[in-house]
């Protein structure tokens, strides 16, 4: 079953920002979730739309408008169109991601899939609101089947007495057509097999009248000129070279109609809203008009497109975005003629398919399939004994490792999905002082003696001084300072400074590595190892919390310095941590199960120290980030320091790269560097602690075992349904593949990994089993 969204705008301007509330049900029914919301005021908005539609309107097109317009030639314009729409198309986006709007936004994002079939229903009487391109909404561009229709605020439904007939009845309207071609959507409507056209062409005022009030229509096209004129933007369409009228003069018979059983009308004719504007009055449930002129051939290919896909059994809305999609292919020579086409809908009113119109709809008569009992038995068995069998093979890939790569790109990917469909707040419990290149070469152009370092004792003082100024909770120095400070200024910083963290880094004799030492000034409570744990991809996925340092080792400390952190923040707060009876590590209430050598889609892996998986925030800021020239050249807001967390970390790529492969990118250029990765972990902690947040983990083994066994059994019902057709089998398979991973996927979410590659395969490989062992 569909879904029907409403955004309702309550009373408001651009001036003013409009209340917006959000309603989200099961098509045909009542809403099951509301949420309000608000957008701000956004008047360079409406200047962006004006502009965009002062360049569409000077486009040397033949439109569809009253006969008399003149039309002015002039090439660059076509430019300077594609350039407006561009603008005004990021305006949108940017007014939409407002903060009040978010709530949303979110609730959108939760509650639908991108796989639902949407209607979105714009609720508004601002005209200004109508005509903004809000197909071209981010959020709403993820859903292929969705397409968004206006409504006006007051609607009703209106008891038809209809009596269905054995052709869809169109009441086909060409009028004024002087300058443009109407003889191609007589064509396109005259060729429609299960239709029954009548035409009017250029019709006196009293024929009209009278036709509409003769016979039972379902669908009323208009073809011609039209316009909206006016400060109330009347709607007025053209019948013949010297009468036009307005849709209050058809008021009467455009009513009767809609008693009749009148389900839709077509205006593919220019600037129609006006237009719509009295049909709605009227209460006619559905309309498509064009929101700006159209030009002829756009008018022409929108009607053959949406009669191909409407008439042929498509879901109306569906039919329209189709069509409208499709019109992209004219763009070249027609700039955003996508934008034109537009539903205007009767809130009380469900679309009707084509085949509705006449009370038709097509037998299905499923062939029933029956079993002795003896016959089920052996199938049962057969499924149970072959399921059983399969589920086997991808489980002990799993366990001989043989399937860990493949698991942790799955990881990845459902990662950077979540990052997508998901944005998180910046954490604001975060700062980062973040140190460049620019910084660096501005030391050394002051002269100051960098040490091997990033950042100078004089800059560092400077810095450590301004940051105290506004009492942080605490300061993470994720830089090394493995040698004395020259500056005693600097020293005593180092020693008095008690919420300052610094670091060093541990030794590791497998693999030859040996540490750096901290800093000789901070005292080791004070201190907190920089180690990564990365997979054999080089790839950042678990978080080191604790360690026990090598005997050798120059790095005494033995907490991790995102973990030092996030407990001096907590600390504060009252919450302190322990280790459970079971070895787990909690923090307030909040258990932190530590990674076993199997777990999810690791095998085997060295989990020596503490280890968690890495939950990486789903921002594209992880925090509020201030460069260090920044910081010292400029005046703070001392809200910005003050209670928080501040990390100060390299991110040049010059002569102390400190970058890390993530889930999200491992490309060399796009690695994120250390200090965000700690950030990422600092924020893992608190967000958890603090916000309920959750963290991730996987399901025992024999969980795991029982969801492959589940996905195995249904590859081998699909194999069983469709085992006379292997192009169907294989689309069911892919489309099983697809479900499996949305069910993954909404598992990762909500914080389990759970093994998506062997259940693929264990569902791939009963299905094929299944199919072949019944040829």
């Amino acid at each position: 079953m569909g879904k029907l969204v409403v955004l309702k705008f309550a009373d408001g301007s651009f001036e003013q920002g409009f209340a917006v509330t959000l309603q989200i049900g099961e098509e045909g029914k009542l809403p099951d979730s509301e949420i309000a919301g608000r957008l701000p005021p956004a008047t360079e908005l409406l200047h962006k739309y004006k502009e965009w539609q002062s360049s569409y309107s000077r486009l040397d097109n033949r439109y569809r408008l009253s006969a008399d317009k003149v039309q002015v030639t002039n090439v660059s314009i076509v430019k300077e169109c594609d350039q407006t729409a561009y603008i005004l198309r990021s305006h949108l986006n940017s007014w939409l991601l407002a903060a009040e709007f978010r709530p949303v936004r979110e609730k959108w994002l939760e509650r639908l899939l991108p796989t639902d079939i949407v209607r979105v229903i714009l609720q508004t009487e601002n005209r200004e609101l109508q005509r903004l391109p809000w197909h071209l909404w981010d959020v709403l561009e993820r859903y292929p089947k969705a397409e968004i229709a206006i409504a006006p605020p007051r609607y009703e439904r209106i008891a038809a007495k209809k009596t269905h007939n054995k052709k869809v009845n169109i009441l086909a309207i060409i009028g004024n057509s002087q300058g443009i071609d109407t003889q191609t959507d007589q064509a396109l409507l005259h060729a429609l097999p299960t239709a029954e056209v009548s035409f009017l062409v250029e019709p006196q005022r009293k024929e009209l009248n009278d036709c509409l009030w003769q016979k039972n229509w379902d669908i009323l096209f208009f073809a011609g000129h039209s316009s909206s004129q006016g400060n109330n933007r009347i709607g007025k369409i053209y019948l013949n070279k010297t009468d036009s009228l307005t849709i209050d003069e058809l008021k009467y018979a455009l009513k009767k109609a809609v008693e009749r059983g009148l389900q839709l009308a077509i205006f593919n004719s220019c600037d129609g809203l006006g237009l719509a504007e009295k049909l709605a009055n009227l209460h006619i449930p559905q309309m498509i008009v064009m929101r700006e002129p159209v030009p002829d051939l756009v008018a022409q290919e929108f009607l053959k497109y949406f009669l191909d896909g409407f008439a042929n059994g498509e879901p109306l809305y569906l039919a329209v975005r189709e069509a409208r999609e499709r019109l992209q292919g004219l763009e070249d020579r027609f700039p955003c003629a996508t934008w034109l086409p537009v539903i205007f809908q009767n809130l009380a009113e469900i679309p009707p398919t084509w085949q509705e119109f006449t009370g038709w709809v097509a037998p299905h008569n499923p062939v029933k399939r029956s079993y002795s009992s003896s016959n089920l038995l052996r199938i049962i068995i057969y499924f149970f004994i072959n399921s059983v069998f399969i589920t086997a093979i991808p489980t002990g890939l799993k366990f001989l490792e043989v399937l860990q790569n493949w698991d942790l790109q799955a990881f990845d990917l459902m990662m950077r999905s979540r990052s997508v469909l998901i944005n998180e707040d910046p954490d604001p419990r975060l700062l980062l002082v973040t140190v460049g290149d620019a910084d660096i070469a501005a030391q050394r152009r002051r002269g100051e003696s960098l040490k091997g370092t990033s950042v100078s004792d004089q800059t560092l003082n400077k810095v450590l001084e301004k940051l105290q100024q506004h009492q942080p909770r605490a300061i993470g120095l994720d830089i090394y300072r493995d040698f004395p400070a020259e500056s005693a200024n600097l020293q005593n910083r180092f020693q008095q400074t008690d919420n300052l963290v610094g670091v060093c880094k541990g030794s590791d004799a497998t693999i030859n590595t040996s540490g750096i030492e901290p800093p000789p000034e901070i005292p080791q409570s004070r201190l907190g190892f920089s180690d990564f744990v990365h997979d054999a991809d080089g790839v950042v996925r678990r978080h080191l919390l604790f360690m026990n340092q090598e005997p050798t080792s120059p790095c005494p400390a033995s907490y991790s310095l995102s973990l030092q952190l996030a407990l001096r923040y907590l600390e504060a707060q009252g919450i302190k941590p322990k280790f459970t009876p079971t070895g787990d590590f909690q923090i307030g209430d909040v258990n932190l199960s530590l990674l076993k050598p199997r777990t999810g889609g690791y095998q085997g892996i060295d989990t020596n120290g503490g280890q968690i998986l890495l939950n990486y925030r789903s921002s594209k800021r992880i925090a509020e980030q201030v460069s260090l020239t920044q910081l010292l050249s400029a005046p703070i807001n001392p809200n910005a320091i003050k209670n928080k967390i501040v990390l100060i970390g390299v991110t040049a790529k010059g002569d102390f790269p400190d970058y890390w492969a993530t889930p999200y990118s491992t490309e060399l250029d796009k690695q994120m560097s250390g200090v965000l990765v700690q950030a990422h972990m600092v924020s893992q902690i608190l967000s958890a602690v603090l916000d309920g947040r959750p963290l991730l983990r996987s399901w025992n083994p024999f969980a795991e075992v029982m969801w492959i066994w589940v996905w195995s059994v249904a590859g081998g019902l699909l194999a069983w349904q469709m085992r006379h057709s292997w192009t169907r089998l294989l689309i069911f398979v892919v489309v099983g593949c697809g479900i499996l991973y949305i069910f993954c996927f909404g598992l990762f979410i909500q914080g389990y990994w759970v093994p998506f590659v062997p259940s693929a395969l264990a569902l791939i490989a009963t299905a094929g089993m299944t199919a072949i062992s019944k040829e």
